[in-house]
C-alpha cells in the first residue's frame, strides 16, 4: 500500500474536476501537485473569493453545457474570512449546480470554535494543515465512500452533520408509568 493510496479500493480519481481557492500560491501549487499525482488533471486555481465566485458561476451555469466542479477545496480563513464567505455563497446558491458542490477547508487554525463555524456553514470535510498527500487522499476518499445527505432547513443548508451511524431503538426510556407519577404527586 503507497503513502497516497489510504486502502486498496482507492478511486480512479482521473476525472474529477476540482476548484482551489488559496490566497498562498505556494500553498495552491502544492495542493495541485498532490492532486496531480493522484491522476487529477483538471484542477482550477483563484486566489481571491471573488474570482472563485466568478469561475463557478461561469463554469457550472445551467446551460453553459460544462460539466460541474466536483469539489471545491479552500482555506477557511484566509484573509477576511474569504474561505467561510464563500462557503456560505456556495450553499446559498440559486444553481443547484453550484449549491451541492462537496467543500473541503482546509486550515492550519483548527480550534475547536474554528472547526465548528466551518461545519456550521456547510462544509463537507475538513483537512489540516500541515498537508501531507497521504490526509488528502484519505479525505477525497472519505468524500467519495461517505456521501451525506444535504440538509436545507431555515438555519443550515449543507452535507448532514451527523456523522454517528446508529441504529434507531424505541425502547421506552421511561421507568416510571403516569400511575407512578400520580401517586408521587398524591403523597407531597
Amino acid at each position: 500500500m503507497s503513502a497516497a493510496a489510504p486502502n486498496d479500493n482507492f478511486f480512479n480519481l482521473s476525472d474529477l474536476r476540482i476548484l482551489i481557492l488559496e490566497d498562498f500560491e505556494f500553498m495552491a501549487d502544492l495542493m495541485t501537485s498532490m492532486l496531480r499525482k493522484f491522476k487529477i488533471q483538471r484542477i482550477y486555481s483563484t486566489c481571491t473569493e471573488a474570482e472563485a465566485r466568478d469561475f463557478l458561476t461561469r463554469y457550472c451555469a445551467e446551460d453553459s453545457g460544462e460539466s460541474q466542479i466536483d469539489l471545491v477545496i479552500t482555506d477557511l480563513l484566509p484573509p477576511k474570512h474569504e474561505g467561510l464567505k464563500f462557503l456560505q455563497w456556495i450553499r446559498s446558491n440559486k444553481s443547484e449546480n453550484i449549491r451541492y458542490i462537496p467543500v473541503m477547508f482546509c486550515s492550519a487554525h483548527t480550534s475547536q470554535s474554528v472547526v465548528l463555524k466551518g461545519r456550521d456553514v456547510g462544509a463537507s470535510e475538513i483537512l489540516v494543515k500541515p498537508l501531507s498527500a497521504e490526509k488528502l487522499a484519505h479525505r477525497l476518499q472519505y468524500i467519495i465512500d461517505n456521501p451525506r445527505p444535504f440538509i436545507k432547513s431555515p438555519n443550515f443548508k449543507g452535507p448532514d452533520r451527523r456523522r454517528k451511524k446508529t441504529a434507531l431503538t424505541f425502547n421506552e426510556r421511561r421507568t416510571r408509568t403516569c400511575e407512578d407519577i400520580k401517586v408521587i404527586h398524591e403523597a407531597r
